[in-house]
């Protein structure tokens, strides 16, 4: 499959964070999360592994997802300390199984780390389009239905905006 042009899978990767944020920082106004990610041999994401930061200095592992398994994990997402979101988990299923679709970074013989802090209501605006258009590209109606709920039921006072 042709990737994709206007959409990085850094870029939907750290949308899928943006609009599971109130879910990573369990009820702080801001904070902090960090992917970490690593490409397997043949160029394709192997892993990613979320972790959040609510106070400086602190990191919690939020969830990880894994394209293989191995002796201490399974494939897909999994959950740590007491992280949960429904939402992330069919973003990353989604964006995980669909990846070759986006523009991998150049430089695919390293581990990367995407770094996002608080999202401003634009940028969460900007996040919400971006996998909107990245589920409606595969026909996912039916998955888009159920996170555009999800995301707009956990922002409250804001606009519907998707």
């Amino acid at each position: 499959m042709k990737p994709y042009e206007n959409q990085s899978l850094e870029r939907i990767l750290e949308s899928a964070i943006v609009v599971s944020w109130a879910d990573l920082m369990r009820g702080a106004q801001t904070g902090l999360i960090h992917i970490e990610y690593g490409f397997a041999a043949g160029g394709t994401l192997d892993y990613l592994q979320v972790w959040s930061s609510v106070t400086r200095g602190h990191w919690l592992l939020a969830c990880g997802y894994w394209m293989s398994a191995s002796r201490f994990h399974g494939t897909g997402v999994h959950f740590d300390n007491k992280y949960q979101s429904e939402g992330l988990a069919h973003i990353l299923e989604f964006v995980m199984q669909h990846q070759t679709a986006f523009v991998l970074p150049p430089d695919r013989g390293r581990l990367g780390l995407l770094q996002i802090p608080t999202p401003t209501e634009e940028e969460s605006t900007a996040a919400a389009a971006s996998v909107r258009e990245a589920f409606d590209r595969f026909g996912s109606g039916r998955s888009l239905i159920y996170f555009s709920l999800r995301f707009w039921l956990a922002q409250e006072n804001r606009e519907l905006l998707i």
